[in-house]
């Protein structure tokens, strides 16, 4: 009965809160880690946001338990369309590395035609020989600690990197040393998660804290932002930089079954203890304010947004694209839509050149 009352005063209470929530979509912002970058732009210092050592035994602990293919879904859906841009690169990488390859999410899905050789990288030795890679490439595997990459300089063609940057302290630091690795016109192509991920568990969680103890505290490993990811980018000195997002949506039975599987993926921050009665007024928010049902059955599913952020940047090299001056352009943007005319234009000026 304690259970009932405690979840109907939880329905309850969403209607007393339901004018805060568009406010706490936004501030759930303050808790991503665009106010740490920020900081990180003075270069003299960085912030130890992450404990290293408990992410790697988070990582260990999901590498050995035996359902872990039960959890490997989201992971596997990244590396296949991160392995997927490598292919759209028409170039074959003489060496590459994996850095944060887990249990091979990209790997496995790698194309002899695309890499000659790759080296497997990562904090956690039953990953590494878990990893699967396709016949027709070279492998070598090696422990390697995403906050302290160290490789040859000038000596990597490719650099991939698959849900795992955005566990680094030192991220600036950790880009240059990747800028560092890579041959000249070498690419860096990776994807972490995103600010807006788990925005529906991470508001649902706030709001019942702050309902039942009068503040929040987080619960959620923090995101970087898109715009923080190319500023640093830049500022390591990558060039032609290409960024993008993608969102990935996961219908759960209840809040319960998504943070099970967020334990199994180390993805939960390590955070003070989380109350039975603020679980349970989450879970009863998380269903009221973002409950769909399931048009093939008709029960209630609670969806969890995964926001990816994917990046690809060069190293410079003299014979890549540069932009042209500025001033030298012929055609005023306020003209665009008139575009098709202006190209028959200089389509006829240079066949009446020809002729002549």
């Amino acid at each position: 009965m304690h259970l009932i009352n405690l979840i109907l005063v939880s329905r309850c209470s969403v209607f007393s809160i339901m004018k805060i929530t568009k406010k706490m979509r936004f501030d759930r912002r303050n808790i991503s880690t665009n106010i740490i970058y920020n900081k990180l732009r003075n270069e003299t210092s960085s912030i130890n946001v992450f404990d290293r050592n408990t992410k790697s035994l988070q990582r260990q602990r999901a590498a050995i338990a035996e359902d872990v293919n039960v959890y490997d879904y989201l992971k596997d859906e990244i590396g296949f369309r991160l392995a997927d841009r490598v292919f759209d690169i028409k170039r074959k990488f003489k060496l590459a590395a994996d850095i944060g390859c887990h249990r091979g999410y990209v790997s496995k899905h790698i194309s002899p035609d695309s890499v000659e050789e790759l080296i497997l990288c990562d904090i956690n030795q039953r990953n590494l020989d878990t990893a699967l890679v396709n016949e027709g490439i070279k492998v070598r595997r090696q422990i390697l600690d995403e906050e302290h990459i160290e490789f040859e300089p000038n000596s990597l063609d490719l650099v991939i990197s698959c849900l795992s940057l955005h566990w680094v302290n030192d991220l600036p630091k950790a880009f240059k040393k990747i800028l560092d690795s890579l041959k000249q016109d070498g690419v860096l192509l990776a994807a972490v998660f995103g600010g807006d991920t788990l925005y529906e568990l991470r508001s649902s969680l706030q709001l019942a804290e702050l309902e039942r103890r009068g503040g929040i505290s987080p619960h959620i490993s923090p995101f970087t932002e898109v715009k923080d990811v190319g500023n640093l980018l830049s500022r390591a000195g990558f060039s032609m930089l290409t960024i993008d997002t993608d969102e990935i949506v996961v219908n759960y039975p209840s809040m319960f079954e998504l943070m099970w599987d967020l334990k199994s993926n180390a993805a939960i921050n390590r955070s003070p203890h989380l109350h039975r009665d603020i679980q349970f007024a989450a879970a009863a928010i998380y269903q009221q304010l973002y409950g769909r049902s399931d048009p093939e059955t008709g029960n209630i599913t609670i969806p969890a947004t995964f926001q990816i952020i994917n990046m690809l940047g060069w190293k410079p090299h003299p014979k890549q694209p540069k932009p042209i001056e500025r001033g030298t352009g012929e055609v005023s943007l306020k003209d665009l839509y008139k575009l098709d005319e202006i190209v028959k234009e200089i389509k006829t000026v240079k066949t009446d050149g020809d002729k002549n």
